[in-house]
């Protein structure tokens, strides 16, 4: 089995301090399609970059002091028939749970953790 390419998490660490982060979701907030559905932590984007849907790059941020890119979501969602990546920065393990219940509630939308 090939190992992953550190220079990839170098990159993505390089786009995000070169980056503004944006919290358009802030962690309590209610999702503006779905309103039953409240952010856990705080939600945003890369200012200034292109994610999968064309929009900035998504980043979920977590409570760590330290933050760091600890890794990254991988969304198949068939509503917006789209594939995405969200970066996980500062996030403890708890919090990564957190998120991961909060995106696989839906039977429309799944995710995955692919750690730094």
């Amino acid at each position: 089995m090939k190992k992953p390419n550190p220079e990839f998490w170098t990159l993505l660490d390089r786009l995000t301090v070169q980056s503004k982060i944006v919290i358009d979701r802030p962690a309590g907030s209610s999702h503006p399609c779905y309103p039953h559905m409240i952010y856990p932590l705080d939600y945003g984007y890369l200012e200034g970059t292109t994610g999968g849907d064309g929009a900035g790059i998504d980043i979920w941020v977590g409570s760590l002091p330290e933050k760091m890119i600890c890794g990254i979501l991988c969304t198949a969602d068939v509503l917006k028939n789209d594939v995405e990546i969200k970066i996980l920065f500062g996030c403890t393990e708890s919090e990564i749970e957190q998120i991961l219940s909060f995106l696989n509630d839906s039977e429309f939308l799944k995710c995955m953790v692919v750690w730094r």
